[in-house]
Order: C-alpha cells, then sequence, then structure tokens
C-alpha cells in the first residue's frame, strides 16, 4: 500500500448539523457518528455553500460558490469539464471511487435512463470507478445498480409503487412529512442500507496499488423519510424535543415566502412534529448502522491507521422549525451542516466552534492528496486538525461564510447573519444569531443597524462581486421564464 494516506468522505443529503448525539441533542441515536467523533476534530459551526442538492454538491466538487459555478437550484447539469477536486485528487495519483447518489446532472424532467448510461460524465468529473444511483425519489423512474438489485430480489415494483405513489402527493404538499409511511422493503433492502453495505464491502475488497479517495453520497436522511418500522420502533415521539414552533415573522423575505407556499406547515402540532423527527432520525440512525459497518472495514483490512476520514451533508432539513420543511432558505436548520473529520490512527476527540464551510472540507481532501489547489475560497483544515485542541487556532476559522440559492446570498460572520438579493444586493433578512438564536426577529428594517448590513456586504461579498458569472446566471433566470 503506498504511504500517501486513504481519504474517506462520507457525504449524505439533508442531514441537519445538530442531529447528532456528540454535539448535544437530546434524542436523535448516533452511536457510530459519536464512535467516530471520539477520535476526531468535530466542527459544530460548518455552513453548506448552497441549501439545495444541486448547487450544495457542485459546489463540494468545484470549490466554487454558486454565483461562480452557475447553478442557483436543481435544474441544470453541474458542469463536468470545469474545476473539480477529484481529477485533481486523481492525478496526484489516487484511485477515485463513488458510491451512492452524486447528483451531479438531472434526474427530475428528463427521459428515464440507467446510471451506466452517465459513467462518462463521473469519468470527467474524475471517478476512475463509479457506483452512482440515484435518490429515493429519482429511482421511481430513473434505474442503477440499486433497482438491479431489487429487480434481482422481485421487489423492484414494490419499490416503484411505494415512490410513485409517494411522489404525487409529496408534490403537491396534500402529503405531510408525519404522514410518511415506513419503507415497504426489508431493512437491508433500503436505498440507504444498500448504499451503506455496497461502500463497507468495497473497503474490504480493495486491493488496489495506489491509495484511495472514495466518496461515499448516502441518498439520506434526504425525505421521503422512510426509515424501516425496526429504526422508528427505537424512538418514543414523546422523547423529541419541540424545537421552533413560531412560523418567520414579517418582513418575510422571498425565498422563505416561496418555501411557505411549497413546503407550509401552519397548524402543526407539536405531537405531530414529534412523529416527523421520529421518522427522519429513524433515517440517520439507519445511516449510522452503516457508517459503523465502513468504519469496521477499515479496521479489519488495517487501513484505520492510514486514513482521513471525514463525515459531512450538503445541507440540512427544518424538520418542522419555523413551521417549514426541506432547506432552501437561511435559517439553521437549512444552512448548517455537520462535519466530522478523523485523521490517520485518529485523535483525542474534541470540537471546535470555528466557522466553516462545505469548499473548507474540498481544500482539505486535496491539502491530503497533496494535490494541485483549486482556486477556492477553502481553506484547508489539517493544521487545525493536526495541530490539536490546544493549539493557537483551534477555535479559529473564518471570518465569515457564504451560502446562496435561488438568486439569493448569505453571509455569516458568527453573530450576525444576512440574506440579500444576490445582484442587486439589496437586504431581505438580517438576524442577531447571539441575542436571537432561533431567528425570530428580522432585523432588515432596523435604521440602527444599518451600518451592519453595509459591513457585511462590502467586507464579504463586495471581494465577490467580480466573480460572479452573470452570463450563467441570466441562463438560469431564462430557464426558469
Amino acid at each position: 500500500m503506498a504511504e500517501q494516506p486513504n481519504i474517506l468522505y462520507i457525504f449524505s443529503d439533508q442531514h441537519r448539523g445538530d442531529a447528532m448525539g456528540c454535539v448535544g441533542h437530546p434524542a436523535v441515536k448516533t452511536p457510530n457518528l459519536d464512535r467516530l467523533a471520539s477520535e476526531s476534530v468535530t466542527y459544530t459551526q460548518c455552513y453548506t455553500n448552497c441549501p439545495l442538492c444541486m448547487p450544495s454538491r457542485a459546489s463540494m466538487m468545484s470549490g466554487l460558490y454558486p454565483r461562480e459555478h452557475g447553478l442557483w437550484a436543481n435544474d441544470q447539469d453541474a458542469d463536468c469539464e470545469g474545476p473539480s477536486h477529484v481529477r485533481q485528487v486523481r492525478d496526484a495519483g489516487y484511485h477515485t471511487a463513488l458510491i451512492g447518489k452524486s447528483h451531479l446532472y438531472l434526474h427530475g424532467g428528463v427521459p428515464a435512463s440507467h446510471s451506466r448510461d452517465r459513467v462518462d460524465v463521473l469519468n470527467a468529473w474524475g471517478f476512475e470507478d463509479p457506483h452512482e444511483l440515484h435518490g429515493p425519489i429519482a429511482s421511481g423512474k430513473h434505474s442503477s445498480p440499486y433497482t438491479d438489485y431489487l429487480d434481482e430480489l422481485g421487489l423492484l415494483e414494490t419499490h416503484r409503487k411505494f415512490i410513485n405513489d409517494f411522489r404525487i402527493p409529496w408534490q403537491s404538499g396534500t402529503l405531510k412529512p408525519w404522514e410518511e409511511p415506513p419503507c415497504p422493503l426489508p431493512t437491508e433492502a433500503h436505498l440507504d442500507s444498500y448504499t451503506g453495505r455496497t461502500a463497507a464491502n468495497w473497503i474490504r475488497d480493495y486491493k488496489g496499488d495506489k491509495p484511495f479517495y472514495l466518496q461515499v453520497l448516502c441518498p439520506g436522511p434526504h425525505d421521503p423519510f422512510d426509515s424501516p418500522q425496526e429504526y422508528r420502533d427505537m424512538y418514543d415521539p414523546g422523547d423529541m424535543p419541540a424545537g421552533i414552533m413560531d412560523a418567520p415573522g414579517d418582513p418575510v423575505p422571498l425565498n422563505v415566502r416561496r418555501m411557505q407556499r411549497s413546503k407550509n406547515l401552519s397548524g402543526m402540532t407539536v405531537e405531530q412534529k414529534q412523529i416527523m423527527m421520529v421518522n427522519y432520525f429513524a433515517k440517520i440512525t439507519l445511516i449510522d448502522h452503516y457508517i459503523g459497518e465502513m468504519l469496521d472495514a477499515l479496521e479489519e483490512i488495517g487501513l484505520a491507521d492510514n486514513t482521513w476520514v471525514i463525515y459531512n451533508s450538503d445541507h440540512g432539513e427544518m424538520l418542522g422549525d419555523h413551521m417549514l420543511y426541506n432547506k432552501i432558505v437561511f435559517y439553521d436548520a437549512s444552512v448548517r451542516v455537520p462535519l466530522i473529520v478523523r485523521p490517520p490512527g485518529g485523535t483525542r476527540g474534541w470540537q471546535t466552534g470555528a466557522l466553516t464551510d462545505v469548499i473548507d472540507v474540498v481544500a482539505s481532501v486535496v491539502d491530503i492528496a497533496d494535490a494541485e489547489p483549486l482556486q477556492t475560497d477553502g481553506q484547508s483544515l489539517v493544521p487545525q486538525v493536526q495541530g490539536g485542541v490546544d493549539a493557537e487556532g483551534a477555535q479559529r476559522g473564518k471570518d465569515a461564510v457564504i451560502s446562496e440559492v435561488l438568486g439569493h446570498t448569505m453571509v455569516f460572520d458568527g453573530r450576525y447573519k444576512l440574506g440579500v438579493e444576490s445582484v442587486s444586493e439589496r437586504p431581505v433578512e438580517l438576524y442577531d444569531v447571539e441575542a436571537d438564536p432561533e431567528e425570530l426577529n428580522n432585523l432588515v428594517e432596523d435604521a440602527g443597524l444599518e451600518s451592519v448590513r453595509q459591513d457585511l456586504i462590502e467586507t464579504h461579498i463586495g471581494p465577490l462581486r467580480d466573480r460572479f458569472d452573470h452570463d450563467k446566471y441570466q441562463r438560469w433566470v431564462n430557464l426558469r421564464r
């Protein structure tokens, strides 16, 4: 085995940053993430660069913000010929592999296909060994090794009927998340079970001469919250914290109003929210089980001491907070994501509140691989992880993080969170998170905070103006007309 360390990057879909036992959540069961955290650095203030699947994944791959790579929604393919950290890592001598849902090309609104038909796209991104799946909803139409597996077991028709019966009322908003039934398949045939088991087996079977970079892209806990019944039975709804039951107050920005129209849970009771939380947390616990399988696989074949392990997610989930579910807003539940970084052999587990984001993870992977750096605002976390809890910079992160979606930009400096229209830079929301951690009071019209708004814009958004690709943005606007 080469001296360069292996890299295992586990990247789930829609896992909110507070939903792990190791960061103090009182109800969710994540014994294997907690085990990983006990040997890692856990970043409690990590943010997505876009609270929506495809643009977030384009940022994760390229190290760029949406204003640069041009994806503002789930309605265009990401540019496989653009910058790619996976390509850089491959060219540094790594065997690059993918298992799971990349979602770098359109799944919705296109003819049904098999993931093997898009291998060339993943090869262009730099993946030499892709095992590409689709998300649960897309698997109702598209095919992949997972649907082939279900077909062999005689379960494909059952799966697709379940997904397609869910899809229409889900899209119309008539099916509420606390009403979502459990997966009708055996637990071992669930999409997240298949993904995790395939990844663990891949690790056990790896015999290559090169170090590996394996991305495991868990399709869950993204809705449907179709957790198996046996995992739901691990939870008591009465143990779930109520969270934020207040709806957004005036003035309500456009991006939030949009979600109120499509993902509004107005009138939801605490009891209904608690059932929804059980369904969601049970899916996290299912994924957590297979994270344990992956960690065990590394230990079984003697690679735990020569492998970096990173756990992260593309964005969060509102889960009923502010009477919303899904994502696409800049509330904490939507934009803050888990980040656990374990160096080879592990370390004494510690936590940092340093501001960081997903493109920092990208820069870290490139640094670990000693690959050619990307042009990115991402900053490698490797020196901080290796420096340890007592180092001077252990709690020092970025001055601010940036997140963008649907023509809106967020800047957060650790105290103030500002949302603006991306082109005009007109402020639409401002929260003093120190004084108002639940983000209930939108201070965007507070005249006494005008200097705060302007300082955030000029200091953190101003330097990005020259990097705004207005041609790509206009193409996206025209696409949505």
